[in-house]
């Protein structure tokens, strides 16, 4: 009997393993995420109290997300684009609204930062999940001399054949643009061919290659002296141990090109209920403060975590705070595309 006992307990174990695994198994949730930014802590957590799972798919820049989804894609639920494409993704319909009887962190929201996203002020489609700006990177080991510390830097010639921007045309005119005194998101064909004059002439020939992701280890290993682009790429490819001996970033007085990214569901999401609950987790302050933490940005969506951040970021909140969002231009995209191709492919 005793025996039996044993027995039948260890599979009535089994079963309910089973059953809990099987359980688990269903509850999933899709996310569509840039590479190296999803939290790896705040995920197993999430997991772990809603019994779930969260399978993760990776992007390198919008484009490549928006042409996937685009060209029909389907089974995500949870997508993290940029400002001008959550515009572009609300006008054609590709977001379904949040359940915001589940948003109950909403209120911890920077006003200040809904006010940039004047797309939707309100976070009836979209909750903001990080700003982040592009800046200078300066490899100090290997610059020979001083350097001016604005976007004059990119025409030094210490640096030319170990220079890179941004494989992004947003970045790389709206840089030019901000640095002659000019909006980012200009439209007006005669300072947007001054921006275009000054990237040919002047920044290109110090240029080796124009890498919107590779560039971080580039300058790990010495290759590039000096990146345009999002510093945690850098950052993440150095050991912390080397940061302040090798690394000097800045973003430029001129200010700059500035991303917020946000959480969004799909329209057809299979798992709607769930994805909601994941935006709302990752804004619980503990949680959000685990975000900050692993990826060093400055927090400036939700300042209720201030009090649970245990790191350093890699610039000041202010400097994040006074550079430009890229907005959609709509149609007037078409005129930056035709500047971009003369200034990829020609000579």
């Amino acid at each position: 009997m005793k025996r039996f006992s044993t027995l039948f307990a260890v599979a009535l174990t089994a079963a309910v393993c089973l059953f809990s695994a099987c359980k688990k198994s269903e509850r999933i949730v899709y996310l569509y995420n840039w590479t190296y930014y999803t939290p790896e802590e705040v995920v197993r957590k999430f997991e772990q109290e809603f019994n779930c799972t969260v399978k993760l798919d990776s992007y390198s820049t919008c484009e490549e997300m928006y042409s996937k989804l685009r060209a029909g894609a389907k089974g995500y639920d949870i997508v993290i684009p940029s400002n001008d494409f959550v515009s572009i993704m609300l006008r054609q319909g590709m977001l379904r609204e949040l359940d915001q009887s589940k948003l109950t962190n909403s209120g911890r929201i920077n006003p200040k930062i809904l006010e940039k996203a004047t797309y939707d002020p309100t976070m009836k489609y979209a909750v903001p999940y990080a700003l982040s700006a592009t800046g200078i990177m300066v490899n100090k080991q290997k610059a020979k001399a001083s350097y001016a510390r604005s976007y004059a830097i990119l025409a030094d010639p210490q640096f030319k054949g170990h220079a890179t921007m941004m494989d992004d045309m947003r970045e790389v005119l709206g840089c030019a643009l901000v640095y002659l005194g000019k909006d980012m998101n200009s439209l007006d064909d005669n300072e947007l061919d001054g921006a275009y004059t000054l990237i040919s002439d002047q920044w290109k020939p110090n240029i080796i290659k124009f890498d919107a992701e590779g560039f971080g280890k580039s300058f790990a290993s010495g290759d590039f002296w000096l990146c345009q682009g999002y510093p945690e790429i850098v950052y993440g490819e150095v050991d912390e141990s080397r940061w302040d001996d090798m690394i000097d970033f800045f973003i430029p007085p001129e200010g700059g090109p500035a991303t917020l990214d946000s959480m969004v569901i799909l329209k057809d999401a299979p798992h709607y209920e769930l994805a909601n609950e994941f935006i709302n987790f990752i804004h619980r302050p503990e949680n959000y403060a685990l975000f900050i933490d692993e990826f060093r940005y400055p927090n400036v969506v939700n300042p209720s975590a201030d009090e649970f951040i245990t790191t350093k970021p890699m610039y000041n909140p202010e400097q994040a705070m006074r550079c430009t969002l890229k907005e959609d231009l709509g149609d007037g995209l078409d005129k930056y595309n035709t500047l971009w191709q003369k200034i990829r492919f020609s000579n």
